[in-house]
């Protein structure tokens, strides 16, 4: 699904990347951990292919990015970005209904609007559809962006990729499992999910994969289980933590400190 190899990016002389090998199948869904400043949302960027250097080395669907139609790449592939245009005069429905301006030239058609409806409604902001987006909260707007990545991906389309930077900021903890569970649904249907998580108990709640990075490097990645051990996340972080097995889920529960 999508493929990268040995990828590296520097911004003025500095080096963010080195060298990173990504590999993720169709079905999972990858969740990217590490501290501050280990090229985590980079990464992401460049296997979005919003970073035009080195992207002839990502492959998505067997094809590089530059082999695919713009059109046709914006029903395949959509991307959440934890940066968001503070100012849209719009209302909720308007903004979310940007998801779907790859399918339409000005008017937006029934499976449009039905589209909108359903993405809004398994989002949870079906009531806000009316209200002006610029007077929502920071959690509210998170939702409305996250509903409009999900109308863009609403289409036959087999084998589908979302990519999300930090999803969770300033949601609540119902709706950050509100938005995992959405996902991993997603990426259950056989698509494939990237995303961004400082949370590592989540990580190990949600992931299929998990790619740990340190100092622009892969320090380890594979099933969670396998990165989300004390030795790794102690080297990663360079803060002692314990792990321990969740009595009804058996996955890792991560506690830090001694």
């Amino acid at each position: 699904m999508v493929k990268g190899h040995k990828i590296s990016y520097s911004h003025k002389n500095y080096s963010i990347l080195k060298g990173v090998d990504v590999s993720v199948d169709y079905g999972d869904m990858l969740v990217i951990v590490g501290p501050n400043g280990a090229g985590k949302s980079t990464l992401l960027n460049v296997l979005a292919n919003e970073i035009s250097r080195n992207t002839e080395d990502i492959y998505f669907k067997l094809k590089r990015f530059r082999e695919w139609d713009v059109l046709d790449l914006s029903k395949n592939k959509a991307k959440f970005s934890q940066h968001h245009n503070g100012d849209i005069p719009l209302p909720v429905r308007e903004v979310v209904l940007m998801g779907r301006y790859p399918y339409f030239d000005s008017i937006p058609r029934p499976a449009d609007l039905e589209a909108i409806e359903e993405a809004m409604k398994e989002v949870g902001i079906w009531d806000l559809r009316d209200r002006e987006y610029n007077l929502l909260s920071g959690g509210e707007k998170q939702r409305v962006h996250l509903a409009r990545v999900m109308t863009q991906m609403r289409n036959e389309i087999a084998h589908k990729l979302v990519l999300l930077d930090e999803p969770l900021n300033n949601l609540d903890v119902k709706h950050q499992y509100q938005v995992l569970e959405l996902m991993s649904g997603f990426a259950k249907k056989g698509n494939t999910v990237v995303t961004v998580l400082h949370d590592l108990n989540l990580a190990a709640r949600f992931a299929t994969r998990v790619l740990m990075m340190k100092n622009g490097t892969v320090l380890a990645q594979g099933a969670p289980g396998e990165v989300l051990t004390a030795e790794i996340i102690s080297e990663a972080y360079g803060f002692p933590c314990s792990i321990w097995m969740h009595p009804v889920r058996q996955q890792p529960v991560i506690l830090f400190g001694n």
